[in-house]
């Protein structure tokens, strides 16, 4: 992956802003919990009373617990408290509170009369352990009440303490209380607010609902935060994904269109296939997979480990089991599944070429009854393909029910340890149950980070199967400062002692080879199966590269000018007639795109492809399939040569180009031929001599090198190799000629 991690950089802010919404949404789910934990601690078992500091208390039980507190504790309790006595209407707001609290009418209040969130901290805490206290002896859970005698008020007789005594009983009830977290010893206290609520006639069910609708939308809220900045790390993860996909096919095709053959002799077409599909796609699966997942589940776990640790560091120890049960599993998986990942890919390319090489040669196959054979051939592939799948397949379907299976027994063992906390006060419901939902998170990002962690091998060995195609720097360049052709095209090629040979191979194809083809003129190569014609003709376009020597097209090395300026001068036919799906105007016009439609049909007519044009119900409209198979050989090779010839080009190259035609259509053509390339440099290549009998010059091969130049009469008397060659297929009487 890092190989081609590069090619990233164009969409480097999408993968900034994806980040950001990622941790927006680690947070907002890392929230969530701590409020379900605040719907059940406060708003179901505190009714929604938040804290111990009472809005309304009365006077006479303020009197009580300041005997609990400390001088500093009972002076900053007094300053947040406003005292209301009865029937005293000169107090502002006195009738409004008369109406809220009933109980003032009878009895004194004192009513907060500072801002809930500027209560200063001594006030808050001296509240709370006084609260505390006066719960935990009303209900008897946490002190001991033995000691106080039938019949008489703790208060009271608190009050008629000497101060040493006084305060030696209240160390003893903190030292009772102390083994309370901070959320029981606060629940304790609003228990104690609560009782006193019920005695002033404040309504709790409206402070309930006001605390769960509060709470339960500001809940709502983040929820609809964390789902929004998903949906875009979906959205923008994908359109990343998907660009980086498309960049990279795009930028494989552009390279493996400069390949020369060099270049295609590394690879096979079934494989070049299989790494611009399905490595390219394995990689952008991948790729969704890392930015939506291996960028978000680190932050969702070390925020739950966090959380879990601010929370209740006792249970921390079943998290620590639940990651090393993960991690042994994941492991385990791993290393069991990533070898067949490596394997997979490879097997891929064997069955697109097992499938490939039957496609193409099925009539050779039906030919000589080989169906079945080629069938347990394609079935091995297949077979191999699908065994190492099923392998996968089977281990990944361990994976799930096993993480499923330590899921739910970390939630077993959380709400059996949970519950004896709870008994013995040291948790609460909620922060059980957010405690839960945080171990979840946690299991949660080793599980969704493992998922990576397969799919990276397999996406690996696809990444590293692109990056060799990127890789290879084609053999054939363009120079850096590149010569221009003259402004008027002649068309005069010449040979200067090249040699080639194939990269790799110890003995050469051509040796020393040495001729100039004229503008106007027509120059065949003949020559025994294998002598190097095709390869001869093949190094004017540069499809090779010369080893050694010269090749000049109007006086200019090919190799100092570009590959674009020297191909656009040069009308070819390959030695296979090659079609692309369309019709047959637009086979015609790939030669020239800006042809005009009389222009087309000239060419056709020149290539003798007119009559079986026209005969067509649909005529230049008529429909070509893939690779030309619904048309004969013969007129395949006549719009090749039609495409060739609608380029108006100074170079003709026809690389075996009538082998598939007949004598008839192959004399009318070269007839027609001579008078309109009668100004351009004609290179054709012939296996037939009757093809070639009136060129302007013949270079016979033989071995890869040239064995005689001259015109088919002067040839037969001093070329023993081309005599030998035109004895086997002329007549006595037409070689006497």
């Amino acid at each position: 992956m890092l190989k081609i991690i590069k090619y990233l950089k164009p969409y480097l802010v999408s993968i900034l802003l994806i980040f950001a919404l990622l941790f927006v949404q680690a947070m907002t789910d890392l929230q969530l919990p701590t409020y379900m934990s605040e719907i059940i601690n406060v708003g179901i078992q505190q009714n929604g009373i938040e804290d111990a500091t009472p809005e309304v208390i009365r006077q006479s039980q303020l009197d009580k617990l300041k005997l609990l507190m400390s001088d500093d504790g009972q002076a900053a309790v007094e300053e947040i408290y406003t005292v209301v006595e009865p029937s005293d209407e000169s107090q502002a707001d006195y009738l409004a509170l008369v109406e809220q609290y009933p109980l003032l009418e009878s009895e004194s209040l004192a009513v907060l009369s500072v801002d809930r969130n500027k209560i200063p901290e001594a006030a808050k805490s001296a509240l709370t352990q006084a609260m505390a206290v006066s719960a935990a002896l009303l209900s008897g859970n946490y002190v001991d009440t033995a000691f106080i005698p039938e019949g008489m008020d703790f208060f009271d007789m608190l009050a008629m303490m000497e101060d040493t005594q006084r305060q030696l009983m209240l160390e003893q009830i903190d030292q009772r209380l102390g083994g309370l977290t901070d959320s029981i010893l606060n629940q304790l206290a609003v228990t104690a607010v609560k009782a006193e609520y019920d005695v002033i006639g404040v309504e709790i069910p409206a402070i309930q609902n006001s605390f769960m609708f509060r709470t339960g939308g500001l809940m709502l809220l983040i929820a609809l935060l964390g789902a929004a900045c998903s949906i875009l790390v979906g959205l923008l993860g994908s359109r990343v994904a998907a660009g980086y996909a498309r960049d990279l096919r795009r930028r494989v095709f552009t390279r493996v269109e400069n390949f020369s053959n060099a270049e295609f002799d590394t690879f096979s077409t079934a494989s070049l296939i299989t790494r611009s599909t399905n490595d390219i796609q394995q990689i952008q699966m991948t790729l969704v997979l890392i930015l939506r997942i291996m960028f978000y589940a680190p932050i969702l776990g070390v925020g739950g480990i966090l959380k879990v640790v601010d929370s209740n560091s006792s249970m921390t120890w079943i998290i620590a089991i639940a990651v090393a049960a993960m991690m042994t599993l994941i492991l385990t998986l791993f290393i069991i599944a990533t070898p067949r990942f490596k394997i997979i890919q490879k097997l891929v390319d064997r069955l697109n070429l097992v499938t490939r090489e039957i496609l193409s040669g099925l009539m050779v196959i039906r030919a000589f009854n080989t169906q079945d054979r080629q069938g347990e051939k394609f079935d091995r592939a297949n077979t191999d393909i699908t065994r190492n799948n099923l392998f996968v397949s089977r281990v990944m379907a361990v994976m799930m029910p096993s993480m499923m299976l330590i899921m739910n027994g970390v939630s077993i063992l959380i709400i059996w340890v949970g519950s004896h906390q709870v008994d013995m006060g040291s948790m609460q419901v909620g922060d059980v149950m957010a405690f839960i939902q945080y171990t979840m998170q946690i299991i949660m990002a080793f599980l969704m980070t493992s998922m990576v962690f397969i799919m990276l091998p397999r996406a690996s060995v696809s990444a590293n199967r692109v990056a060799e195609v990127l890789a290879v720097r084609p053999t054939i360049l363009d120079p850096k400062s590149p010569l221009e052709f003259p402004g008027r095209a002649a068309g005069k090629i010449e040979f200067r002692d090249v040699s080639f040979k194939y990269p790799g191979a110890d003995d050469p194809v051509l040796c020393n080879i040495s001729f100039t083809a004229q503008p106007g003129q027509t120059t065949a190569f003949i020559g025994s199966t294998g002598c190097g014609k095709s390869t001869l003709v093949n190094l004017i376009p540069r499809f090779h590269e010369v080893s050694e020597g010269q090749v000049l097209v109007d006086d200019i090395d090919i190799r100092d000018v570009r590959q674009k300026d020297l191909r656009q001068r040069i009308g070819y036919v390959s030695q296979k007639g090659t079609l692309f799906s369309g019709d047959i105007d637009s086979n015609i016009r790939y030669g020239k795109p800006d042809a005009g439609d009389e222009e087309i049909r000239e060419a056709a007519a020149t290539a003798q492809a007119a009559e079986f044009i026209d005969a067509s119900e649909d005529g230049y409209q008529t429909p070509i399939a893939q690779g030309g198979t619904n048309v004969s050989g013969g007129q395949k090779q006549r719009l090749s040569i039609a495409r060739a010839l609608v380029r108006k080009a100074p170079i003709y190259i026809f690389d075996d180009t009538f082998s598939a035609l007949d004598f008839k259509t192959d004399a009318a053509l070269r007839k027609a031929l001579s008078q309109q390339t009668d100004a351009s440099t004609v290179l054709i290549v012939a296996q037939r001599i009757g093809t070639i009998l009136n060129a302007d010059q013949i270079v016979v091969l033989d071995e890869g090198r040239i064995v005689g130049i001259g015109k088919h009469a002067d040839l037969l008397k001093s070329c023993p190799v081309y005599l030998e060659i035109a004895s086997s297929q002329l007549s006595e009487e037409e070689l006497a000629i």
